[in-house]
């Protein structure tokens, strides 16, 4: 179980860097086939739709994760968190964040 809550805790901080850098390419690397995004707007993307929009350059800077909680269950997991960030006109904002884990083909 520590080695999945190290994995999941590089994970975590991968995903949430690959946001504030537009990083397309890692984000190809850990998604499932089947991953689905909830967007602030409400809408909701497929794995081909979250990529494209992740291609675009976000205008937020300075985006963390706090608060950060790993919840191991079994092949399952989910991480719970708080983020911060400054928004395009330089305010500090603030968001939550739910997202699901699973073990799949030994990853």
């Amino acid at each position: 179980m520590r080695n999945d809550l190290a994995e999941l805790t590089s994970l975590n901080r991968d995903y949430v860097n690959s946001v504030q850098n537009s990083d397309v390419k890692r984000f190809d690397e850990i998604l499932a086939e089947d991953f689905y995004c909830s967007n602030p707007d409400k809408s909701l993307v497929d794995r081909a739709g979250f990529l494209k929009q992740t291609a675009i350059p976000v205008t937020i800077k300075n985006l963390e994760a706090r608060d950060v909680k790993i919840r191991i269950m079994g092949d399952f997991a989910i991480i719970h968190a708080a983020t911060s960030y400054t928004t395009p006109d330089g305010k500090q904002a603030f968001g939550r964040y739910t997202d699901c884990w699973a073990r799949q083909n030994g990853r």
